[in-house]
């Protein structure tokens, strides 16, 4: 009987080491489980640290690019107006420039026209010296013929 007590104490004494053992390979296990899941924490709490900080940064620029579009946004707007005042001032100046054409062709005109009479009045006033050479040629011949008659 005592042998079958040994043999019973001794199985229980194998048992109580396998089970010691698995234990000791379950708080082992535990032990890693519970530092990757420390870790896989930390992981998280940096990435969500991250994900707001970008998304902040995210924030500013996009205020800063709104922001910026704004001013472009006002920019186009005064470049638009002048734009068009420039163009209301390109028209003015084109019917100005149609009527000074018209007068400068007057003037041409004008201008041929008085060039053709002071050649006609040249022509008459060559004539009317010639005329008058011819008037005094014959005044000084008769001239000349009161004196001989005299």
């Amino acid at each position: 009987r005592l042998t079958g007590q040994q043999q019973e104490i001794n199985n229980l004494i194998q048992r109580k080491n396998a089970v010691d053992e698995e234990n000791a390979r379950l708080k082992n296990e535990f032990s890693n489980l519970n530092q990757k899941f420390k870790d896989k924490s930390q992981e998280l709490k940096d990435t969500e640290e991250c994900a707001k900080k970008k998304e902040e940064q995210n924030r500013l620029v996009i205020k800063n690019l709104e922001a910026e579009n704004q001013g472009l946004n006002t920019c186009c707007a005064d470049l638009l107006n002048d734009l068009e005042k420039l163009r209301k001032q390109e028209a003015q100046w084109k019917t100005e420039k149609s009527g000074n054409d018209a007068r400068i062709k007057t003037l041409e005109t004008d201008l041929a026209e008085a060039r053709e009479q002071m050649k006609e009045l040249h022509n008459i006033c060559s004539n009317l010296s010639s005329q008058v050479a011819v008037k005094q040629e014959e005044v000084t011949q008769k001239d000349c013929d009161v004196i001989r008659a005299r």
